[in-house]
């Protein structure tokens, strides 16, 4: 081998000797993802995303409740009927508490962990499911909540589009929650499915 051949760049990047090895991880992940189904998949891939869209949607929850705080006023007697089952508030804490356990599940994948996170979903899921009971006794029994207490108030209309707007906002919420809770409940997640590395 002459001298200009060894101190070429391309002798340096890539010797003659020497051939690149090949990627025998491209198989094993393969084999790996064609055991899951497209429903697993897809949720173990967005976990984080998912995650935090539960905890978001359980302090804006709670953000509503605290809202209603503020409406024991004359001339309303009570509270919204929403507001008095507490669902505002044991509900966001099941929200964020299974979001938070999604988050450390893709953070770091235990058995317990995976348990755990079964569980608070299922709780979670459940919830929601009480939620969109209760708030559909609360648009039956408060669509006439602010109006039916104020006839002089001339702006009682307004209120109670802004009052039934955060109902339906709740609802919302809740609806997405039980989806995002419920599968994750029923399917769980596996460590192979949780590994931070195979998953984005």
């Amino acid at each position: 081998m002459d001298s200009s051949t060894a101190h070429s760049p391309v002798f340096l990047v890539f010797p003659p000797e020497i051939s690149a090895p090949e990627d025998e991880s491209t198989d094993f992940s393969a084999t790996t993802f064609s055991t899951q189904s497209p429903l697993q998949k897809l949720f173990a891939t967005k976990m984080k995303v998912l995650g935090t869209i539960q905890i978001l949607f359980g302090i804006m929850t709670f953000s509503f409740g605290a809202i209603f705080l503020f409406t024991l006023v004359k001339p309303y007697p009570r509270f919204p009927f929403i507001f008095l089952s507490g669902y505002p508030f044991w509900g966001s804490v099941l929200f964020i508490n299974s979001g938070a356990f999604l988050i450390a599940l893709k953070r770091k994948t235990t058995e317990t962990l995976i348990t755990l996170s079964r569980i608070m979903n299922f709780l979670s899921a459940l919830g929601a499911t009480a939620g969109i009971i209760l708030l559909t006794f609360g648009f039956i029994l408060d669509q006439n909540y602010i109006c039916g207490y104020s006839h002089q108030n001339s702006q009682c209309k307004a209120v109670t589009v802004l009052f039934m707007g955060i109902l339906i906002t709740l609802m919302t919420f809740s609806i997405i929650e039980l989806f995002i809770s419920l599968p994750f409940s029923i399917l769980g997640c596996h460590s192979e499915d949780c590994d931070c590395d195979q998953c984005c």
